[in-house]
């Protein structure tokens, strides 16, 4: 496991990564990274995607309309706790379903 402070820092950068990524997608949304670790973004249908960082259980969880998501980090990426899938992958299909277009987050 990793420690609290390796946590906070990768933790930080992948919620810049994300915020960053989005903006340069050009997706319908708007996102804002808020102190805390919380990283709140709108989109064009109204939904919102909520990326946090949980430093009990050491991982980034998302909220959205379709559920919950646990990621824990595998030494090299964010990996979803129960089914495998890759946060930036999940992130790009959430965006997607709520912008109404394609949007892919690297």
């Amino acid at each position: 496991m990793i420690t609290e402070g390796e946590f906070n820092r990768i933790a930080d950068a992948t919620l810049e990564r994300i915020s960053q990524a989005l903006e340069e997608s050009l997706a319908d949304c708007d996102c804002e990274l808020k102190d805390g670790g919380v990283l709140e973004i709108e989109l064009a249908d109204g939904g919102r995607i909520i990326v946090n960082r949980h430093f009990a259980a050491r991982e980034i969880w998302v909220a959205a309309k379709s559920g919950g998501f646990h990621f824990g980090w595998d030494g090299t990426r964010w990996i979803n706790t129960r089914d495998g899938s890759e946060l930036f992958a999940s992130l790009s299909r959430l965006a997607s379903e709520g912008s109404g277009r394609p949007v892919i987050l690297r």
